[in-house]
C-alpha cells in the first residue's frame, strides 16, 4: 500500500522525513491490543494513557530512535514504541460527530448519490483500502464502500492511498 500526502503530490518543496526515512507526519494504526502512551520516549516515562484496541488510526508526528510520537484522533498526544505501531491504514468515521444523532453513508460507488450499502456510527474504526483525494473505499465490520474521506480521521484531505 502507498500513499502520497496531498501537500507533497506536486509540491516544490521536499517532503518532511524524520529519522527512519518515512514521511512526517503520516498516519499507522496499533499493532497490538493493549498500548501504553508514555509522557516522554523511552520505558522510564510515565504511561499517561492506556489503548485496549488494535487497530486503531495514530498519527505519527515525530520520531525519537525506536518511538514515535503520536496523535490519536482526540488530539491527545504522547510516545508509543515503533514496535507496536503497524503501517496498515485504518480510519474513524467522523470523530468529531460522536455521541450525535448522525450516521455516515457507506455508499457503493464514490459518488453521492449511489446507493447505501451501509449506515455507520460516527466513531467506529474501519480499513482504508484505498482513496482517490475525495474518497476512501473501506470495510467496516465486513461492509465494503466509500465514504468522503473529508469523513474520515486517518487520511489526509486530497491523500491518495492505493491498495
Amino acid at each position: 500500500m502507498s500513499a502520497t500526502p496531498a501537500w507533497t503530490a506536486g509540491a516544490s518543496q521536499p517532503v518532511a522525513r524524520g529519522p527512519s526515512g518515512l514521511p512526517l507526519p503520516r498516519f499507522v494504526s496499533l499493532k497490538a491490543s493493549r498500548v501504553n502512551l508514555r509522557i516522554g520516549p523511552g520505558r522510564s516515562y510515565a504511561v499517561d494513557w492506556l489503548y485496549l484496541r488494535s487497530g486503531l488510526p495514530m498519527e505519527i508526528i515525530q520520531e525519537y530512535d525506536n518511538w514515535r510520537r503520536v496523535r490519536d484522533s482526540e488530539g491527545v498526544e504522547g510516545w508509543i514504541s515503533g514496535s507496536l505501531l503497524s503501517g496498515r491504514r485504518t480510519g474513524i468515521a467522523a470523530p468529531w460527530q460522536r455521541g450525535k444523532a448522525a450516521e455516515i453513508a457507506l455508499r457503493k460507488e464514490p459518488y453521492d448519490d449511489a446507493r447505501t450499502v451501509a449506515l455507520v456510527e460516527p466513531g467506529a474504526v474501519g480499513e482504508i483500502r484505498t482513496c482517490n483525494g475525495d474518497w476512501c473505499r473501506m470495510d467496516f465490520d465486513g461492509h465494503t464502500g466509500w465514504v468522503r474521506q473529508q469523513q474520515v480521521w486517518g487520511a489526509y484531505p486530497g491523500e491518495t492511498i492505493e491498495d
